[in-house]
């Protein structure tokens, strides 16, 4: 933070991550099968980095969601690929 309050950004918002992470993971499911493989680890990542690489913590919930339901993504993405 600077003397006159305002706050510097170099890096992107947790909360901005959060929904980022969300939106990819509902894309991917109705996207499933070759952006679903790309969508679900975006999410994955998105979510984690949100939570801060944390499980603990007040305020996680959105990124918990984005980084479970990418998960479920990837995975249903890879077995709607290989079956």
């Amino acid at each position: 933070m600077t003397r006159s309050g305002n706050a510097t950004r170099t890096r992107p918002d947790r909360a901005t991550l959060a929904v980022v992470g969300l939106v990819c993971a509902i894309a991917g499911f109705f996207l499933a099968g070759n952006l679903g493989i790309v969508l679900g680890p975006i999410a994955v990542i998105c979510g984690w980095l949100a939570m801060g690489r944390r499980w603990a913590g007040a305020r996680r919930v959105v990124a918990l969601v984005a980084l479970v339901l990418g998960a479920i993504d990837t995975v249903a993405a890879v077995l709607w690929t290989f079956f």
